[in-house]
């Protein structure tokens, strides 16, 4: 099968980040499907751990990243009970596992749901990664409700991009929440109302902003751009007793003492633990990606596609890598083989 890996990290413009090759297509495990992609998506996870995992060394055989496809299920391993071969499928893959910047990927059938009928195949490539992580996010780390928490405010910290899109839907429908989000440019504005912003803020003075849009303090804030950089703005904004959660990792210590006097809580979220670690509720990725599917085909959700390049080459995958790489992209960026 045709593959894009690379053998050594390097910047996007030199000739070799990206190398097209051909290797053996993979065997399904007990759980595993063998998936033959139709598209795929890019997100910043990519281009973080193409510069990174092969720093100051050259692999043997190049390194195939990618999180988030869409295909057509070709074989299903012995124990698999979730699917049959032909069923359309999507997924946000696992990050310890060959990526599916591959013509066929072989995948744990509990982190895969059905591919929403109604969209297309770059429509629907863009969602699972984003649509687990906003997910999560929301209803299992900070275990938000429309019951109890129905008309609570919710700040987005990323609001044009590829999570902060999804999120503010799901925020808005499906928590019942007031959504304010972060954009500074016309168009990212524009964006971010278009996925049901309640109010839209400027990230360059964020305090006042929000505070000028009516809040003095806001239940939940979400962080999905830098955690370092917007630290003692969310604790000042943060209504005691509130919850703050982050997808951006950290390049220095969290000061959570800094929340104490609030009684604030914290947490972490990453799409990937429950594949990396084979939690025992791993399965809930499954039931998560099946019933965003439906959301998107009752149209209570859109999906989050900005661009689209056509044809699996190594040139489109650079491409959709410098975009992002730019820090300016809306929304998110599908590739068609």
């Amino acid at each position: 099968m045709k593959a894009i890996g690379f053998k050594t990290s390097l910047p996007i413009e030199n000739q070799e980040s990206f190398i097209e090759f051909e290797t053996s297509k993979p065997v399904p495990g007990a759980h595993d499907l063998l998936v033959k992609i139709d598209a795929v998506s890019v997100n910043p996870v990519d281009f973080k751990i193409r510069q990174s995992s092969a720093k100051d060394t050259v692999l043997e055989t190049p390194k195939i990243i990618g999180w988030d496809a869409v295909g057509i299920v070709q074989a299903v391993g012995e124990k698999v009970t979730l699917f049959e071969v032909g069923d359309p499928v999507y997924y946000a893959g696992d990050i310890t596992k060959q990526g599916s910047n591959a013509e066929y990927q072989i995948i744990d059938e509990r982190i895969v749901g059905r591919k929403p009928s109604s969209l297309s195949i770059e429509e629907s490539a863009v969602i699972p990664l984003t649509a687990l992580t906003a997910w999560e996010i929301l209803f299992d780390r900070i275990r938000i409700s429309a019951e109890k928490d129905k008309g609570k405010s919710i700040l987005i910290i990323g609001g044009a991009g590829g999570v902060g899109s999804i999120a503010i839907q799901l925020a808005k429908k499906i928590a019942g929440l007031k959504v304010i989000a972060t954009a500074s440019r016309p168009e990212t504005v524009e964006w971010c109302q278009k996925q049901g912003a309640d109010f839209v803020v400027n990230h360059k003075d964020l305090i006042s902003s929000v505070r000028e849009a009516g809040f003095e303090y806001v239940d939940y804030i979400l962080d999905f751009v830098d955690n370092n950089i917007y630290w003692d703005t969310m604790v000042e904004l943060i209504k005691p007793q509130g919850h703050i959660a982050s997808i951006t990792g950290s390049s220095e210590p969290v000061a959570l003492t800094k929340l104490k006097s609030k009684s604030v809580s914290f947490s972490w979220e990453l799409m990937y633990t429950r594949s990396m670690f084979q939690t025992e509720d791993m399965i809930e990725q499954h039931y998560i990606l099946n019933k965003v599917a439906d959301l998107l085909d009752e149209g209570v959700l859109k999906t989050t596609l900005n661009q689209t390049l056509n044809g699996f080459t190594a040139a489109n995958l650079k491409s959709a890598h410098e975009l992002l790489e730019s820090g300016k992209t809306i929304g998110k960026i599908a590739i068609t083989f």
